[in-house]
């Protein structure tokens, strides 16, 4: 009897299951914005009075920049790409003709002193974004990629309103540690799509510490065969517990390249730390010569300060920061 009963409540179960996932998929034919992002945009108000149909985003949409924009264009790709992968809706990108009907127009004209500032005006024939500069046009198609549902859907219903927003801290930024754990190039640029998600436009890359040394450099090539890699690795706080795993890794000159226009591209500024004269316990164990011992020294196995540091009593150590920097 009780097999019976427990049989009857799955049954029961799944049938609603069923019913909650077809609901589920016919709700997916259409999705709402919603404008609560992070970070909150100073304004949102009704465009005007006329301004109360919803703007519906579909296959039909097209995005728009004017001719000759060539980070506009770059932009549009952008959000063709977010809006694809977030709803499965596949946009078209072309030439702003001046017919913004069932368009998502990108423009950087707007008149404002803070050249980070953007306006997003949304109404039934289209959604206007518009930048003081390319980087508040940038800011604005966050906002946009950020109000629209991660879900597969057939259209996007973007309510009337206005959005006027612009960033209250010039400097924003956001640290990576990439000398005691290394993160290899796509991780890096995922790491720069979530500043870029959340309006930053910094990127604190610590390259060297004692526990490694992150980027290649051609006038001291053995950084990176010896410098890059301890050969253990402490665990948690336990100073006297180690994972018994090399840690390595390091970043060739035309990654950081690459990862600088990356960046660029998506209006952040990459700043550099390279930790001296202390900090240097990975150089010290490549070019022992450089330190005020003399050593033995070793890649870092351990958190922490170290006393070893480069000499400053050594010509060769001027000359070493100087090809470094």
């Amino acid at each position: 009897m009780r097999i019976k009963f427990t049989s009857a409540i799955l049954l029961v179960a799944l049938m609603f299951s069923c019913k909650s996932a077809t609901t589920h998929q016919e709700a997916d034919t259409t999705a709402t914005a919603n404008y609560e992002v992070i970070p909150a945009p100073q304004m949102i108000s009704k465009p005007s009075m006329n301004a109360n149909k919803p703007f519906v985003l579909t296959a039909n949409t097209k995005i728009t920049y004017p001719k000759g924009d060539v980070d506009l264009e770059r932009y549009a790709g952008f959000l063709k790409e977010y809006i694809q992968k977030q709803s499965g809706i596949a946009l078209n990108i072309a030439l702003d003709e001046g017919k913004p009907s069932n368009n998502i127009v990108l423009l950087q004209n707007y008149n404002n002193e803070n050249k980070e500032g953007y306006q997003v005006s949304i109404d039934a024939d289209h959604i206007t974004i518009n930048g003081a500069s390319k980087a508040g046009t940038f800011y604005g198609i966050q906002f946009l990629r950020k109000s629209i549902p991660v879900l597969k859907t057939k259209k996007i219903i973007f309510p009337a309103q206005q959005i006027t927003d612009q960033p209250y801290f010039a400097y924003r930024g956001g640290h990576l540690d990439s000398a005691r754990h290394f993160f290899t190039a796509d991780s890096i640029r995922i790491f720069i799509d979530m500043l870029a998600l959340h309006n930053m436009n910094r990127f604190h890359w610590h390259l060297t510490d004692d526990q490694g040394w992150r980027f290649e450099s051609k006038k001291y090539p053995e950084l990176t065969v010896i410098g890059s890699t301890r050969s253990q690795t402490m665990v948690g706080k336990q100073w006297t517990t180690f994972d018994g795993k090399p840690h390595g890794g390091f970043y060739t000159q035309q990654e950081m390249k690459d990862i600088v226009k990356y960046a660029a591209d998506r209006n952040i500024t990459i700043i550099p730390e390279i930790d001296l004269p202390g900090h240097m316990v990975a150089v010290l164990a490549t070019y022992p010569q450089l330190g005020c011992t003399g050593g033995p020294y070793k890649v870092r196995e351990t958190w922490g300060i170290a006393d070893d540091v480069l000499c400053a009593g050594n010509q060769e150590t001027y000359n070493f920061i100087k090809n470094i920097l």
